[in-house]
């Protein structure tokens, strides 16, 4: 029998099997770059199965999965954006569009740190009271009301080549609302990014690059207080498959979402939120 609690960290994915951890990698690796929440899924599909509750740290180092098929699939957008940020620095040209946008990206990142240092005991407890499934329930109606706010008040007019400073810094501040299960970081930046003028594509793709060190440092993070655990090889191989499936599955998210968004509007994605917070309110 594999402990699913060791210490203060919840390591309910170690009573996984393969099969399970690769399915669960899939639906994570989807749900986590649509606006949709993976955390919450995280908890409604073992639940709906009758598998045990993967935790908290099963989701936070699958964002690893998440960032490799960010970073796979803007590829070019990053190296034109690293590139232009270390010329505009070498040349003290600090009103350089790709500088500020850096900028704007590292000081949005601070309010999720700050909030996430100050949340992680309860977030990563066993049975953590914010991963029940009513306050993902509440979490999913209230981002589903917030979303279609965004897409009746938008203009849609703005495109991502035209992201200022302050852009950063306040879609960065939406991103720290994430750290509340159900309420999904692609989801809270997206709709701050809507909220704020942009294209329905040009918003997602704000949100993906926006989030890259945020992803980053959570996945890293988690790891790091894995490593610490001595956890068996066999539960490390199965946090393995779920990161191989979840990389995939994520890559595919990207282009899905991003082809929806150029034909279509977000409601489909608003209409799913608000029946899935329905759901769990009225049978959790």
């Amino acid at each position: 029998m594999v402990e699913s609690c060791s210490g203060s960290v919840d390591v309910g994915f170690a009573a996984l099997s393969y099969g399970q951890a690769a399915f669960l990698g899939v639906i994570q690796g989807i749900t986590e770059l649509l606006p949709i929440s993976s955390t919450a899924h995280m908890r409604i599909v073992p639940a709906l199965m009758g598998w045990p509750d993967p935790g908290s740290a099963f989701s936070a180092a699958m964002q690893l999965a998440a960032l490799f098929a960010v970073v796979s699939y803007f590829a070019s957008d990053i190296r034109d954006l690293m590139s232009s940020t270390v010329k505009a620095v070498a040349c003290r040209d600090f009103r350089d569009s790709s500088f500020r946008f850096t900028l704007g990206v590292v000081l949005g990142t601070i309010p999720i740190i700050i909030v996430g240092i100050a949340l992680t005991p309860v977030l990563n407890q066993c049975n953590s009271p914010l991963r029940s499934l009513s306050v993902i329930g509440f979490s999913s109606l209230g981002m589903a009301v917030l979303l279609a706010l965004a897409e009746i008040l938008s203009k849609h007019k703005r495109k991502f080549a035209g992201v200022r400073l302050i852009d950063a810094i306040l879609v960065g501040i939406a991103q720290a609302g994430a750290l509340i299960p159900g309420v999904s970081r692609s989801g809270s930046t997206f709709t701050a990014a809507m909220f704020l003028g942009f294209k329905r594509e040009d918003a997602a793709r704000f949100s993906f690059l926006l989030g890259i060190p945020a992803i980053t440092l959570a996945g890293l993070k988690e790891l790091w207080v894995l490593t610490h655990l001595h956890l068996s090889l066999h539960v490390w191989s199965i946090l393995g498959i779920g990161l191989i499936t979840g990389s995939i599955s994520a890559f595919f998210a990207i282009w899905g979402l991003l082809k929806i968004l150029e034909r279509m509007s977000s409601w489909p994605f608003i209409l799913y939120r608000a029946a899935l917070g329905i759901f769990l309110l009225v049978r959790y």
